[in-house]
């Protein structure tokens, strides 16, 4: 009997720590549809301009080892 209220109390100590750390976050606020949406598209256009930054580091990329690729076949 003993070893099951010890349990029980170790399994509330640990429901308390998990209070504390949702006091930090931020209260919820509901959007409608529209800001939702806005939201998403915003997020996404971000990501969008993101990538094509990466891939015109990487096409340059390409385009110096292209060159080199063409030295090489000359040299042989």
């Amino acid at each position: 009997m003993t070893a099951q209220k010890k349990g029980q109390a170790e399994s509330g100590d640990s429901e308390n720590s998990g209070d504390s750390s949702s006091a930090k976050r931020k209260p919820w606020i509901k959007k409608d549809a529209a800001e939702s949406m806005l939201t998403l598209i915003g997020k996404q256009e971000q990501r969008v301009a993101k990538m094509r930054k990466e891939l015109e580091k990487e096409e340059k990329q390409l385009e110096k080892l292209q060159k080199a690729k063409k030295v090489l076949e000359a040299t042989n």
